[in-house]
């Protein structure tokens, strides 16, 4: 007998505004490091994003750390790269997850391979997201492999795909958006959000276009741990728009405060996200810093969580 059905749906359905979260896998075999990070994480959030070797770093794989959440009682969101499938391993993988209870997926292009520790390995990229997104969806609704094939049991996975605000040329994203959805992606999680004029202008676009009533955008957060960290983000992650006023902001305080004027700001950037119209939630990507998750939840007022 299959499993029940994804909650992080059901959460979305019913009109909640829902949390995601993120955890990164090891760099090695270690239980007790998802374990851990998934302690912090259980009853703070709807569903939980099992990175896909992200910044094509070898980690434990997504499926693999996506059933040890299970184990946690906690609803992962596998994600799924195309940077080192092909067709054929990506359905497999698909249909093999789904047989384990994952009912959440992410469909990603994934990090080049010359940002990792494998620079040299061969990339694979036999289709991009936009194409994963439509494969799923077919496998889904139509019961039917990309080659047209019957599929026995359909994989009924909750499809969610990632968007960038941010990204050059800007007034592209919100047609790169409508793509996304007409693929068929079920909910759009963003990347993470600093410049909240822009993020306001996007998805002031995407409710004039009909898209938010289409999909239901979760809008990416991470939390500033140091001006450090600010200033690298804004000089050396692409996509990535991080304003002066807010590498300012983090410098009027002590060192030892900049952590917790950095969960301020997040929280101050969830209770606006939550009163604007078109977004459905929030994916909190708390970058090794899992721990501080459950205060950012409760500060920001989003305890408890719905039981769907």
């Amino acid at each position: 007998m299959m499993k029940a059905g994804s909650n992080l749906e059901k959460v979305l359905k019913a009109g909640h505004f829902a949390v995601t979260g993120e955890l990164g896998p090891p760099r090695g075999a270690d239980v007790a490091v998802i374990r851990e990070k998934a302690h912090y994480l259980k009853g703070m959030v709807d569903a939980v994003n099992i990175t896909d070797n992200q910044t094509a770093v070898v980690r434990m794989a997504s499926w693999a750390a996506s059933l040890i959440l299970i184990q946690e009682g906690l609803e992962p969101n596998y994600q799924m790269v195309c940077r080192d499938r092909n067709r054929l391993a990506m359905q497999s993988d698909v249909l093999g997850a789904y047989a384990l209870g994952i009912r959440n997926m992410l469909c990603l292009s994934g990090d080049h391979q010359k940002f990792g520790d494998h620079p040299k390995s061969r990339k694979v990229f036999d289709i991009d997201s936009m194409q994963l997104i439509s494969m799923v969806k077919k496998m889904r609704d139509e019961s039917k492999f990309q080659s047209g094939e019957a599929i026995t049991v359909a994989p009924q996975m909750f499809i969610g795909a990632a968007e960038n605000p941010f990204g050059e040329p800007y007034e592209f994203r919100v047609l790169r958006l409508a793509k996304k959805i007409e693929a068929g992606a079920d909910f759009i999680q963003t990347q993470c959000i600093y410049n909240m004029d822009r993020f306001r202008t996007w998805i002031r676009q995407s409710v004039d276009r009909g898209l938010t009533e289409k999909v239901y955008i979760l809008a990416g957060i991470t939390p500033f741990k140091s001006v450090g960290m600010a200033r690298y983000m804004q000089k050396n992650v692409p996509g990535l728009d991080v304003p002066d006023a807010l590498i300012k902001r983090l410098e009027g305080v002590d060192k030892k405060d900049q952590a917790k004027e950095g969960i301020a700001l997040c929280c101050e950037q969830i209770e606006e996200l939550r009163e604007m119209q078109g977004v459905a939630g929030v994916h909190i990507m708390a970058i090794e810093w899992e721990k501080r998750v459950p205060e950012i939840v409760e500060k920001a007022g989003l305890l408890p969580r719905p039981v769907v």
